[in-house]
């Protein structure tokens, strides 16, 4: 099972490695330099983003085979390529106005974060920009969570309370709209006007992807004969489908236009995901090619997981684990905002992500210990036929 569902993985890896050696003696960096910042930079990716597998793996779930491997496809050519390597490019080009073809000898040349006019400086320059769309992206699918209706409270007196205040229509937008206005209002008055652009263009970006995933998500585009309950199919976590909070909701197994917008959502969500990555990588080395193998080797492993706890049912045998990972997902929003202006450790944004995770999961043994009768849950709820 673990070969079968990392495989793609290790190939990864291996051609990575490859990679990553041919050019360390090419561009004069050395092989084994070269090796060991792509293995560094996987591990700080694979840290960074693991609660990202168990949010992707509640999506994940409702879609069918195919697009599963088109997730593990051309959703892998999409991180990698795109967001590791190219987004920062196009990023900088746009925010330092400078053409595609400077960027990309900039680039090349690397640079320190510190040092005005390199790659590095142009892209750290970007980052409030970067910090406010993806923490107001993150944070909009936190408030989906926390206000939406849940099968199991982890946090219970508070997780109930919030989702009493989230009977109030568009709560979830009141509140991303006042934190977006705190924040560029009080702290990141510097960049106050980019920050409301950026942080607006999140939520929106979020309401729409959403919107667009529950408007296609009809009778016409779910695998009716699998399951005959239609949209009241129950997922592995024991909540409908149709009640799901932590992403575009609809019914499980979904194909075309639906299973379209739901791919979109979880590459938009991977981008979010990835801002803080490609950030701090610049604090291991400047060099953008490393940095893109690095952090796309780290990538595969993400969604290889992501297949991992779908296929094995782990968000059904372990009913904490979704709450924990969106818990995470708020304190990493929270952290993308105050990193605006002011410098948090990736290490601790790291750490914080695992602290939640370990505790959900630490909770969801526990309460299978104390509830064996809902322990003997299906296994492998979203398998396809």
């Amino acid at each position: 099972m673990i070969l079968k569902t990392y495989r793609w993985s290790f190939i990864v890896t291996a051609l990575g490695l490859v990679l990553a050696a041919w050019y360390g003696l090419s561009a004069h960096l050395g092989l084994f330099q070269a090796i060991f910042l792509v293995l560094i930079l996987s591990v700080l990716e694979i840290s960074l983003s693991f609660d990202n597998a168990v949010v992707n793996a509640t999506i994940l779930e409702r879609m069918s085979d195919f697009w599963r491997k088109i997730f593990l496809s051309v959703g892998i050519i999409i991180a990698v390529f795109g967001m590791r390597l190219v987004f920062p490019i196009v990023l900088v080009s746009v925010t330092a106005g400078l053409g595609p073809v400077e960027v990309v000898r900039l680039a090349l040349e690397g640079g320190d974060p510190e040092t005005p006019g390199t790659y590095g400086y142009q892209l750290n320059q970007a980052h409030p920009t970067i910090a406010a769309f993806g923490g107001m992206f993150l944070l909009m699918l936190f408030l989906n969570f926390i206000f939406g209706e849940k099968e199991h409270h982890w946090i219970g007196p508070l997780e109930r309370a919030l989702e009493k205040v989230g009977k109030l229509e568009y709560v979830q937008v009141i509140v991303a709209g006042a934190v977006l206005l705190v924040t560029a209002e009080t702290f990141a008055t510097d960049h106050g006007r980019t920050v409301l652009a950026a942080g607006l263009a999140g939520i929106v970006t979020y309401l729409l992807v959403n919107g667009l995933g529950e408007l296609f998500n009809v009778e016409d585009h779910v695998e009716h004969s699998e399951h005959p309950e239609g949209a009241e199919h129950r997922d592995g976590a024991g909540a409908t489908a149709a009640t799901r909070p932590s992403g575009p909701s609809g019914a499980a197994r979904a194909t075309g236009k639906a299973a379209f917008f739901l791919f979109l959502y979880l590459e938009v969500l991977d981008a979010s995901f990835s801002f803080d990555g490609v950030i701090g990588a610049f604090a291991i080395t400047s060099d953008p090619v490393i940095i893109a193998i690095g952090l796309g080797v780290g990538a595969m492993y993400i969604r290889s997981m992501t297949v991992h706890l779908v296929d094995e049912g782990t968000l059904a045998q372990y009913p904490y684990l979704e709450n924990g990972a969106l818990w995470a997902i708020g304190a990493l929003a929270t952290i993308l905002l105050l990193s605006i202006e002011i410098h948090i450790p990736e290490v601790v944004t790291g750490l914080i992500g695992l602290a939640f995770i370990v505790a959900s999961l630490i909770s969801s043994i526990r309460y299978n210990r104390a509830h064996p009768e809902e322990a003997h849950v299906e296994t492998h709820p979203a398998r396809a036929g």
